[in-house]
């Protein structure tokens, strides 16, 4: 139950009330963003294999053992251009919960929606020294740019409206895919895309010896990946869209009422999803041989490969809200559930952790670990990295304090009326089944958007 406004919270445009409360919490968002980020650390693993050699994709090493391969191919299938949709989507979700929070207390739509953009502008600040500090492909700058244009254009909207842009973002996002489909289909793979892509490597500056050499190639890289996606990214904004649509019908906290929806969602999202990467694994494993430039970054089956990421997106939300709904029948979650559910109350904290160990350790500037490890090795350091960040979330949410992250943006974005009590230990259940108590909306915080 929300608290009365003030009197005068209308007439001079203040806010209504703070951040997310511990009693608005959903099981759904939270362990769907824990899980998004063992994902993300593992996708971002081939990033850091500096001294590997890489073929026309510049992505993965194209040498390892045979388990290397194998791990090549489930990450090209699953992961490649897969997570960063749900990414997004998990992010739209969260700007449209803070919106609807602010204005069901009594906050102006304005208000709100000033709201939802200086937040954005704070997550472009902490995007930048993210990258120049550590990681060149930081996304909180691309999702900061994105917040400021659909807080502007949109998310005060009806529902219409959302669903309109959103089906004309897919139809761009479709409209760029088929020519690569019909290359696939007529065997003209070589007619698209340029094979000499370099190493995305290079672009984090993973090989880079000199420290200050490598903080001018991550900002630069970071200036590209922040316009280029919060711009121009139809996936991505097609994702926030829906997203919006989505969390104005409380489907992530409310999912026993959308079963059948995400269902459908979760099987043919999954099965698209995997579908799409399944040309460009073939290929980047040697069982099938494409013209080089068919692999490169505006190649054929890249193309495909991002085109069908929003299914795969969609899919894997579907699927971790499905899995939320299963466990909330519970009368006590195990711990392994609130752990994971603790990591996404404080992913922005998890995801600049990532970069925290990562980069030092894997890094030419740093100790270098990066040149004598394989995909395998690789990927099991990413989830030992993940698994810290689930200890420490853990141990976080038993004292019942925030991330330090989380609570520096509240803190910025909110001021004075973001103070409030940390959140608790999460020891309880919660959901949407029938006769369980049901906690609601989403956090704000960035990596809970």
């Amino acid at each position: 139950m929300t608290s009365r406004p003030e009197p005068d919270v209308a007439r001079t445009g203040r806010l209504a009330r703070g951040g997310v409360r511990p009693d608005e919490r959903a099981l759904a968002p939270d362990l769907a963003r824990g899980c998004m980020l063992l994902l993300i650390v593992l996708s971002n693993t081939a990033f850091h294999l500096w001294a590997a050699r890489h073929g026309a994709s510049g992505w993965h090493p194209v040498d390892g053992s045979p388990l290397d391969r194998a791990v090549q191919f489930l990450m090209i299938t699953m992961l490649d251009l897969r997570v960063y949709p749900l990414f997004a989507f998990l992010f739209g979700y969260g700007m449209m919960q803070l919106f609807l929070r602010q204005t069901a207390a009594g906050t102006t739509d304005r208000t709100a929606a000033r709201l939802v953009r200086r937040r954005g502008l704070w997550l472009i600040v902490f995007g930048f020294a993210h990258a120049a500090l550590l990681m060149a492909g930081d996304i909180i700058g691309s999702y900061g740019l994105m917040s400021l244009v659909l807080g502007w254009l949109f998310i005060r909207r009806g529902n219409r409206t959302l669903l309109v842009w959103a089906s004309i973002a897919v139809a761009v996002l479709v409209v760029a895919t088929v020519p690569a489909i019909h290359a696939l289909l007529t065997g003209g793979l070589g007619e698209l895309g340029e094979a000499g892509t370099e190493p995305s490597t290079v672009f984090y500056a993973a090989g880079e010896a000199d420290l200050f050499a490598a903080v001018g190639t991550r900002l630069a890289t970071w200036s590209f990946v922040t316009l280029g996606g919060g711009l121009l990214s139809a996936p991505g904004y097609a994702m926030m869209l829906l997203a919006f649509l989505a969390a104005r019908r409380r489907v992530l906290e409310e999912p026993g009422k959308h079963l059948r929806l995400l269902r459908w969602t979760a099987v043919i999202g999954v099965t698209v999803g995997w579908l799409g990467g399944l040309p460009a694994a073939l290929a980047h494993i040697g069982v099938w041989q494409v013209p080089p430039a068919a692999v490169s970054e505006t190649g054929a089956l890249r193309l495909i490969q991002d085109g069908t990421g929003i299914g795969g997106g969609l899919g894997y939300v579907a699927l971790f809200a499905l899995i939320a709904y299963r466990l909330s029948g519970r009368t006590r979650q195990a711990r392994a559930v609130v752990a994971v559910a603790a990591v996404g109350r404080r992913s922005l904290s998890s995801y600049l952790t990532h970069s925290l160990i990562f980069s030092p350790l894997l890094a030419a500037w740093g100790l270098g670990l990066g040149a004598s490890l394989g995909s395998t090795t690789m990927a099991m350091f990413g989830v030992a990295v993940w698994l810290v960040t689930v200890v420490g979330a853990y141990v976080l949410d038993r004292t019942g304090r925030s991330g330090p992250a989380e609570a520096l943006l509240r803190r910025l974005v909110y001021g004075r009326v973001g103070r409030g009590p940390a959140d608790p230990p999460s020891l309880t259940p919660v959901g949407s089944r029938p006769g369980v108590p049901r906690t609601g909306v989403l956090t704000e915080e960035k990596s809970n958007s």
